[in-house]
C-alpha cells in the first residue's frame, strides 16, 4: 500500500510525497473541513460548520503517528485531526484533476443489433441474485439500455423487480401508465401512430432518469420499437460537425405540455445536449412532438434551426438505430435521457398491444449499483 513518504508545510497546504513518487497537496481548510470528527457517525451528515473557523487557519504542528496516521494540531480550536493516508490518497483532488478523465459510457450504434443478446437478461435472474442485479445496473449505466426477457405478464407485475433497485417515481400519468390505443389520447403514446425517436417528459425541469417498458401483450401487426444512443450522435456531431454540436449545447429549446386532462401547463428551456464538468454527455433532450414555439434569439433562429433539423435526422438514421420487437415478458429498460425511443405505427384491428410504464430517478440506478459494488 502507498504510504507518506516526505510532508512539507507550505503558506496554505500540506504538501505530501508518497512512497510512489506522486506528489499531492492538501488545502488546510480542505482539511479541517474533512476531519473525520467533522461527520456524525450514524447520520454520516458533516456536523462541522467551516464558518466556525477564521479565514486565517493555520496549523501549529503535525506528524506521523505511531499508527502511521497524519496528525495535524490546529490552531483554532484545540483541535487535532488524524487522516488515514488511504483515505487522503483516495480523495486527493491534485490526482483526480491531473488524471484523464475516462467516460463511464459505452457508445453504440446499429452493430448492437448483431450483438443484441448481450444487452438481454432473464427476469429471475435479477430478482433472485445480487449478481444478477448488478449486470442489468451495470448495462442501464453503460450502454443505456437493456432488454429482460420472460417477465411475468400480469398488470403491475414489474414493482417486484424494480424494488430490487428502488423506488418509482409518480408523474401525473400515473404508476404504472399504460401504453395502449384509447379514444381521445392526451398523449401521441396512447394512440396507434408511429412515434419518432423521442425522450419522455422533456419539459420537466428534471424528466426521470430512466424509463422501463413492460409489455404485457403484443399481437398486433407493426408497433416494432427502436432505440437510439442520443449520446453516440452527440459524439459523432462533436467529432465531425462542431458547428452543429456547439449550438445544440448553447442554446436551449423550449419544451411544453398541455395535456387537456391536467390543469397545468408546464414548459421548460434546456439545450438538446447538455454536458458535465469534465466535458462528457449527461442529458439528451429531444422531442418534435412537445418542442414549443422557439424564442431564440433572432441572429441564432437560422443556426437553431439547421442544428435541430441535423440532430434529429441523424437520431433516425440507421446507421445509429436499432429495432426489434417486444415480446409478452419483455421489459425494454433505459435511460431517459440518453436513449431515445420510438415504435412503428400499428394496427389496433388485427390484434392488441399494451405496455405498462414506470419511471426511476437517475440517482436510484447508479446509486444502487455503487452500493452493491462496493459491498461485493
Amino acid at each position: 500500500m502507498v504510504q507518506i513518504e516526505k510532508i512539507e508545510k507550505l503558506k496554505s497546504d500540506l504538501k505530501i510525497k508518497w512512497t510512489d513518487g506522486e506528489e499531492s497537496a492538501f488545502n488546510y481548510m480542505w482539511l479541517r473541513d474533512n476531519c473525520p470528527t467533522a461527520h456524525d457517525k450514524d447520520s454520516r451528515h458533516r456536523m462541522f460548520n467551516i464558518l466556525n473557523v477564521s479565514e486565517n487557519l493555520n496549523i501549529k504542528k503535525f506528524e506521523i503517528n505511531n499508527s502511521g496516521y497524519l496528525q495535524v494540531e490546529w490552531s483554532e480550536g484545540d483541535h487535532t485531526s488524524l487522516y488515514d493516508p488511504k483515505w487522503l490518497r483516495n480523495n486527493c483532488y491534485t490526482l483526480k484533476n491531473k488524471n484523464k478523465y475516462i467516460s463511464p459510457y459505452e457508445l453504440w450504434n446499429k452493430d448492437l443489433k448483431r450483438n443484441f443478446n448481450t444487452i438481454c437478461i432473464d427476469h429471475d435472474e435479477i430478482l433472485n441474485s445480487d449478481e444478477g442485479l448488478v449486470k442489468w445496473l451495470e448495462l442501464l449505466h453503460h450502454k443505456g439500455i437493456a432488454i429482460i426477457k420472460n417477465a411475468p405478464v400480469k398488470e403491475k407485475s414489474a414493482f417486484p423487480l424494480l424494488n430490487r433497485i428502488s423506488h418509482v417515481r409518480e408523474t401525473f400519468f400515473k404508476t404504472p401508465f399504460e401504453v395502449i390505443n384509447i379514444p381521445k389520447p392526451n398523449n401521441s403514446a396512447y394512440t396507434a401512430h408511429a412515434l419518432r425517436n423521442h425522450m419522455d417528459l422533456p419539459w420537466f425541469e428534471l424528466p426521470p432518469g430512466y424509463q422501463f417498458l413492460h409489455c404485457l401483450v403484443n399481437s398486433a401487426s407493426g408497433g416494432d420499437s427502436s432505440a437510439v444512443d442520443g449520446f453516440a450522435v452527440g459524439e459523432f456531431l462533436k467529432n465531425n460537425e462542431k458547428e452543429i454540436f456547439d449550438t445544440l449545447v448553447r442554446v436551449p429549446l423550449k419544451f411544453r405540455d398541455m395535456d387537456y386532462t391536467q390543469e397545468s401547463h408546464r414548459g421548460f428551456h434546456a439545450p438538446a445536449i447538455s454536458l458535465t464538468k469534465d466535458g462528457d454527455f449527461h442529458d439528451i433532450r429531444f422531442s418534435i412532438a412537445t418542442m414549443d414555439v422557439l424564442d431564440c434569439r433572432p441572429d441564432l433562429m437560422e443556426k437553431v434551426y439547421k442544428a435541430h433539423r441535423r440532430f434529429g435526422k441523424l437520431l433516425h438514421d440507421e446507421k445509429f438505430q436499432i429495432n426489434f420487437r417486444l415480446g409478452p415478458g419483455d421489459i425494454y429498460s433505459f435511460n431517459n435521457r440518453r436513449i431515445l425511443h420510438g415504435r412503428t405505427a400499428f394496427d389496433p384491428n388485427s390484434g392488441h398491444r399494451h405496455l405498462q410504464g414506470y419511471y426511476m430517478d437517475r440517482d436510484e440506478i447508479i446509486g444502487r449499483l455503487n452500493f452493491l459494488k462496493k459491498n461485493s
